[in-house]
This record gives structure tokens, C-alpha cells and sequence, in this order.
């Protein structure tokens, strides 16, 4: 799972279409809400949560009663300048003919630099075969632990994803075939099909309760902590997605919601890039590629196929 639940019920409105941002307060702006916005989406996209905007805003009860057209009052992050490139060294050898700015121009760097980092005045003579220290610009390693599918999240989001993983690595948890049979019996429990609950639990995760993505997509159903606490409204109880049987039944009470919503592909595309969003916008290759290896791994199932075999 890896976006908000869009759900057309009464605990959500549907989400995010576009994003208006406007001058305010210092260190606020204001959010007109689109058709199809949750409060949760709102959170996330301005890096604050569901209870500070419903404090900052006033609104009733929990927030679930917004509605298009009204504005909101969201933390803007104010900017910081960038940081100066930090400079390296590369050591070069004079040849025959070579000249300070001759060799400045050829490794982009200043004279000036040049000079300083070789502790040379303007005029000192340089020769063939003489070691110099050339100031070049690092570039600042790009991230690649806060993209997944395609997507890149929020140092905030990241770092919170790799907290829970790593809670997870230190607690023992259950084998994989545990996890298949306690989504089974969850399955039942609340009447889905188990070889659904399964397919999508294997293409999440390949039920490993361990695993959680960038965009904290916890355990073996690979669920956000919005949706679990969409799920924990609907069960009575608060959901800890960190532990197992939990973390299965906020989403297998999610594929309850989504396949009473909708027909099978739309529910399964509904799981992996939220309801609202594929009713609105159609399913995304990478949804239509999921979907897919869902349905064929439902088929396998089926089919008797066990992949622990």
C-alpha cells in the first residue's frame, strides 16, 4: 500500500487533486481543499499532521468533515540558503607547457584557489613534471534510500520508515508460514477471499513482516499509518502496524472496504494507489503492472501453488 486510503465513506474524503498555496502568517500559508482531498494527504504534503491542522483550523471533531472549497490554514517550511559546494582535491602533473590558468580553465577552478591550495603567489613559475593540488567541486552524493517505484518521499517520512525497520529487525517475528496462515484465518474473519489477502500480501512483501518501504509501507500487507488508522476506526482498536496480526488485519480490513467498493481490478489498483485516486485519474503503469502480478499470483493460489515450497 502505498498511498493514503481514498475512500468514499464518511472516514475520509477522497484525495489529492492539485495544491494551492497562498502567502499568510509568518510561517503559514492557506490550503483551498480540492474535490477529492483527505486531511491526511494535507498533513503529509506540508510535513505536519492530522491533529495539528485540525487544532490550527478548528475543525470538528477529528477532521473528517471537510469539504471542497474550504481553506486551511498549513505550516509553510520557510527556506534556507544553500550551502556553499564543498571543494576536493585531485592532484595533477605539470607538462611541458602547461600554465596556471591554462590548468584553472581545464579543471574549471579559480585561479585564485589554484594558487591558495599549492601555496603559489601570482608569478611563481610552475614546471614540468611538478605535483599540484587542484580544488575541484564535489558533488553532494544523491540520495537514493527516500525513492521507491518511481516516487520520492519526505526526509521526515524516510527517516520514520527507517525507524520502524529497524524496530522490526530487533523483534522476533513470525516465519512466513505463519504470516500465510494468519492471513488466511484474518481472511475469514472478516470475509475476504484468502488467495486475494495472500496475492496481494506475496506481491507486497512476500509475507515478510520485516519489511517497510520508503514511504512507510510497514509489514507483510505493506500498510501506511494513515490507512491503519482508518483501519483501527473501523475495527474499534488502535492498530500497531509493527506487530503482525495487526499490521495483517489493517489490510486485509482495507481489501474488505476496497473490494465491496469496487470490481476486483479496480479494488486491487484501489489498494496500491488509492481508490480515489484510480477513479479519478485511471490506474498508472506501475498500478496496471501490480494489478496484474496480483491476479496472476490469485490464479497460482488457486491453482494450489505454494511459494514456500
Amino acid at each position: 500500500m502505498r498511498n493514503i486510503v481514498r475512500m468514499l465513506t464518511g472516514l475520509a474524503v477522497p484525495v489529492l487533486t492539485a495544491a494551492v498555496i497562498t502567502a499568510g502568517s509568518p510561517g503559514f500559508g492557506t490550503y483551498k481543499i480540492k474535490n477529492g482531498d483527505t486531511l491526511g494527504q494535507i498533513a503529509g504534503r506540508y510535513g505536519t499532521t492530522v491533529s495539528q491542522l485540525v487544532a490550527l483550523n478548528k475543525l470538528p471533531g477529528n477532521g473528517n468533515a471537510i469539504y471542497a472549497g474550504e481553506v486551511l490554514k498549513v505550516p509553510v517550511k520557510t527556506s534556507t540558503p544553500a550551502k556553499r559546494s564543498q571543494l576536493g582535491r585531485v592532484t595533477y602533473v605539470v607538462k611541458s607547457g602547461d600554465t596556471i590558468s591554462g590548468i584553472a580553465k581545464r579543471f574549471k577552478c579559480s585561479q585564485a584557489n589554484l594558487l591558495a591550495a599549492n601555496r603559489l603567489k601570482p608569478g611563481d613559475r610552475i614546471y614540468a613534471g611538478k605535483p599540484l593540488q587542484i580544488p575541484v567541486k564535489i558533488r553532494a552524493k544523491k540520495r537514493t534510500d527516500n525513492t521507491f517505484a518511481g516516487r520520492t518521499y519526505a526526509d521526515h517520512v524516510v527517516a520514520q520508515a527507517n525507524r520502524n525497520r529497524a524496530i522490526l529487525k530487533k523483534r522476533k517475528q513470525p516465519t512466513r508460514a505463519q504470516m500465510r496462515s494468519l492471513i488466511v484465518s484474518t481472511a475469514q474473519r472478516y470475509g475476504v477471499d484468502p488467495e486475494l489477502a495472500l496475492a496481494v500480501a506475496w506481491q507486497e512483501s512476500g509475507w515478510k513482516q520485516r519489511v517497510v518501504s520508503p514511504a512507510n509501507a510497514i509489514g507483510a500487507m505493506q500498510v501506511i499509518p494513515s490507512t491503519g488508522r482508518f483501519a483501527s476506526r473501523i475495527v474499534g482498536r488502535d492498530l500497531d502496524l509493527l506487530v503482525a496480526r495487526d499490521n495483517v488485519t489493517a489490510g486485509v480490513v482495507l481489501l474488505s472496504r476496497l473490494t465491496g467498493a469496487a470490481q476486483l481490478n479496480i479494488a486491487v489498483a484501489g489498494y496500491y494507489q488509492g481508490l480515489g485516486g484510480v477513479k479519478k485519474n485511471g490506474m498508472y503503469a506501475d498500478t496496471k503492472a501490480y494489478v496484474k502480478n496480483v491476479l496472476r499470483i490469485k490464479a497460482q493460489l488457486e491453482r494450489g501453488w505454494n511459494p514456500l515450497r
